[in-house]
């Protein structure tokens, strides 16, 4: 498509990705949140190793749940309704983890923000990547991890502000989820629903009138008939589909990438901060100003992967990302074995290459490598099973950590490694591509 005839409604692209993106920070929140609680937690329901992991782990159970839905939701009733259901289970599942008086409220509480999640996880890119030019089409998707990861870094401020508040103080860091989840359904009502979706179901005319304003009526025309080659009848669309032998191949790719983005371990230094950091002697306020350095670093190499992915591309992105975690955890495995405090520098160098990499890559990559005809299927497979692969990373940690202590973190190497050969030999290029131009790229056909 000649991007460089249409005339792009940039101000407007920016917004309706920026909205759809606010999934992303109450993702960051509902992922982060726990990080500053879990001391206030474990002192409050006395949670064992086992427990902790479950408990943090929980929402992982809830978001396969939400991805199994989104799938179906986005489907049936479009990716605007999707988007709004998940707004609403934040809302309420924020309510009710704050005001939870037994850790089984707490955690069925957790798992429901799970489903939000889950839901927003995989829509919020999907739409993103659908109303979005292919030439900016990487920054926009990017701008939901950049919004994950404000979500993570305004999370750790206030639950350091609330440091002093008193054994209660976790209530208030997760009832204050309320506010951005409101925000989130205002800004939802406004958003306009995906053109393909809308060309999907049959309602043209509504998609032509939204790609015109996107990008002019050139740009809409041109749009159009290259969504028709692909896009097929609503009623054909199965997950059974998902799963055929011509589109497999792209699937088990987008699953790959997903569940290594997970089991590399990165994760492990958000959640579990101050089991790390405690175990090197640091206080508990400490520990909690630990996790606003990892957002602030967490944010900032986020910005600088919007600018890069479009450019360098997503392979040598994900293949720096995957080398560099491996050689860095070598690192960090042998400075936590010897108590030292510079093991704090190396962690937040292992987050800044994986927010410029692996964390933001692989939501681009999930959101473009489909075929047209399954996409939402194919990437609600591919987002549940990065969440069956969070679930088994915190699950596991604190019992990896209190049976293995600095050694686990040589399980994350090698799983970087494999990481790497991966991305290598199966990970083709997609930058500058539209979706409809990368039909068959991963599929062999």
């Amino acid at each position: 498509m000649n991007t460089l005839s249409a005339q792009f409604n940039i101000r407007y692209i920016i917004a309706i990705s920026f909205i759809s993106a606010l999934g992303g920070y109450l993702f960051g929140f509902d992922f982060a949140v726990i990080s500053g609680a879990l001391p206030f937690l474990k002192d409050q329901f006395g949670l064992n190793e086992y427990w902790e992991g479950f408990t943090t782990g929980c929402l992982a159970l809830g978001a396969i749940i939400g991805c199994l839905v989104a799938g179906g939701v986005a489907e049936k009733y479009g990716r605007r309704y999707g988007l709004l259901t998940a707004a609403s289970i934040f809302a309420i599942s924020s309510l009710g983890m704050a005001t939870a008086n037994n850790l089984t409220i707490f955690i069925f509480a957790r798992f429901v923000a799970g489903i939000g999640v889950g839901m927003a996880s995989m829509l919020s890119p999907l739409y993103i990547a659908e109303v979005t030019p292919s030439h900016i089409r990487g920054r926009m998707v990017a701008i939901n991890q950049l919004t994950i990861v404000v979500g993570i870094l305004v999370t750790n401020l206030i639950n350091y502000s609330l440091r002093d508040n008193g054994s209660e103080a976790w209530r208030w860091m997760f009832g204050l989820g309320v506010v951005p989840s409101t925000l989130f359904i205002i800004g939802v009502l406004w958003l306009p629903e995906s053109p393909r979706w809308l060309l999907q179901v049959g309602k043209r005319d509504k998609a032509q009138k939204i790609l015109s304003k996107i990008g002019g009526e050139n740009y809409a025309a041109e749009s159009l008939l290259s969504m028709d080659k692909t896009i097929i009848s609503h009623s054909k669309i199965s997950y059974r589909s998902v799963f055929g032998k011509a589109v497999f191949p792209a699937v088990l790719i987008g699953i790959g990438l997903a569940v290594f983005q997970q089991l590399c371990g990165i994760n492990v230094v958000f959640n579990y901060t101050s089991v790390l950091f405690e175990s090197i002697g640091f206080s508990k306020d400490d520990q909690l100003l630990e996790t606003v350095f990892i957002g602030a670093i967490n944010l900032i190499f986020t910005i600088l992967a919007m600018l890069l992915v479009d450019k360098l591309g997503r392979k040598p992105l994900m293949l720096v990302g995957a080398g560099g975690l491996a050689i860095l955890y070598v690192i960090i495995a042998n400075l936590l074995g010897v108590g030292s405090p510079n093991v704090s520098w190396f962690l937040l160098a292992a987050i800044g290459l994986y927010a410029t990499s692996l964390a933001p890559v692989t939501w681009v990559l999930i959101s473009e490598i489909f075929p047209n005809k399954v996409r939402a299927a194919a990437i609600s497979v591919a987002v549940l099973c990065l969440w069956a692969a969070y679930f088994i990373l915190t699950f596991t940690f604190p019992i990896l950590y209190s049976k293995l202590q600095d050694k686990t973190f040589y399980i994350y190497a090698v799983v970087c490694v494999l990481g790497f050969l991966f991305v290598w030999f199966k990970v083709k290029e997609t930058k500058g591509k539209t979706l409809e131009e990368m039909e068959g790229i991963f599929t062999g056909h």
